[in-house]
């Protein structure tokens, strides 16, 4: 037991950006999904991905014939053979890949107080969040890969690596098949926990009140895309960062723009079916007459 705590410390004091991404993702996954299904999805996400990962560094599936260089083993946390924070980084990593998914496809309703991403039932379980989430997951990890295979030049260490020399900065093109096919699994693993009706938040979330909370998860996306973005360029990968920056330019502009056509396209129904299918969260919205008086009282909650 002693061991087990020293090497959970030690993974906590080695990894500290690891658990700083961690509590965001609490934080941002509690007000979105309430604490029930943000704690569920602690071991349930933290267990496909360790599964997906033992199985590739024996059997060489999903994500191909990679191998973990056990050179910190004696100072932070195992599970047979897997880092502990490895696995774990896949829970905010697939959580945040599937907020981003339901922003670009929600309406959202911009106000100099607030932002609501109008998000829907249907939505949150939909094939095309699902899809979508998926394809984020892998977006995350082509700009994650390369700069985590050369962990030896900065604080993560060489803790990995392929059996093959790779086509993209190293990194096989299997193992972007593996992501896409752990982040469909991960992302349905959340959808299933949103159709269980006992795990609906009773009582609006302690944080909803924050201006922009609404924001936090696909905030979080951003924020791990530019971390990872500013240690290529760091340690002076700079053909690597700029190939990642022109990778992200264009659906990022893509978003942004729709984002845009979303906000002036808002109707009074998609109000409506937001504060419907949530009641829990009516204090990130406007009054009901304002949804009432229609355009006129969406732009007046507007301004």
């Amino acid at each position: 037991m002693f061991d087990f705590c020293r090497l959970l410390l030690g993974t906590i004091v080695l990894r500290p950006y690891v658990f700083a991404f961690l509590t965001v993702y609490l934080a941002a996954a509690a007000t979105h999904l309430g604490w029930r299904r943000t704690l569920l999805f602690l071991p349930l996400g933290y267990s496909l991905a360790w599964l997906s990962e033992y199985s590739s560094i024996h059997w060489g599936f999903p994500y191909g014939d990679y191998f973990y260089i056990p050179s910190t083993r004696d100072r932070e946390l195992w599970v047979f053979g897997v880092p502990f924070m490895d696995s774990l980084s896949y829970v905010f990593l697939s959580y945040c890949s599937y907020s981003m998914a339901l922003f670009i496809l929600s309406p959202v309703l911009l106000s100099r107080s607030r932002v609501v991403i109008l998000e829907t039932h249907k939505l949150r379980r939909s094939p095309q969040t699902l899809v979508l989430g998926a394809f984020l997951f892998v977006l995350l990890d082509i700009i994650i890969d390369p700069v985590a295979l050369r962990g030896d030049r900065w604080f993560l260490g060489q803790i990995y690596g392929y059996r093959e020399i790779g086509l993209y900065f190293g990194i096989p093109m299997s193992n972007f098949g593996g992501w896409l096919l752990v982040g469909l699994a991960m992302i349905a693993a959340l959808q299933a926990l949103d159709t269980l009706p006992s795990l609906e938040p009773r009582k609006p979330p302690t944080l909803a009140r924050i201006p922009g909370i609404g924001l936090l998860g696909p905030l979080l996306y951003v924020g791990i895309l530019a971390f990872n973005l500013a240690v290529t360029f760091w340690i002076g990968e700079y053909f690597l960062g700029i190939v990642g920056c022109t990778i992200l330019f264009f659906p990022s502009l893509l978003v942004l723009l729709f984002t845009f056509y979303k906000r002036a396209n808002l109707s009074p129904p998609h109000l409506a079916q937001h504060a419907m299918d949530f009641p829990q969260l009516e204090v990130t919205l406007p009054p009901l007459n304002a949804v009432e008086l229609g355009d006129s009282g969406i732009q007046e909650f507007r301004n």
